[in-house]
């Protein structure tokens, strides 16, 4: 693989990390609105939070079932 291909499918790898970085950071914050109603119940926001909180986690996977698709290209591809 040339090294112009190599540098432009380890960024992409890059991102995709960032992206799945910043989805878990997203549960996070979701997490801490949900603690925080423990102390101020509010049933229709932890609907919501419970609901962004399953999206979130989904693409959490998505992305990482994506991280190691394009790893299996990447390693390929260095091998040819």
């Amino acid at each position: 693989m040339d090294q112009a291909k190599y540098q432009e499918m380890e960024k992409m790898l890059h991102k995709l990390e960032d992206i799945k970085n910043s989805q878990k950071s997203i549960i996070d914050k979701i997490n801490h609105v949900i603690t925080d109603l423990f102390q101020h119940p509010d049933k229709d926001l932890e609907k919501a939070m419970e609901a962004a909180h399953e999206k979130a986690s989904d693409n959490v996977e998505k992305i990482r079932e994506a991280i190691e698709d394009y790893e299996i290209k990447f390693n390929k591809a260095q091998q040819s």
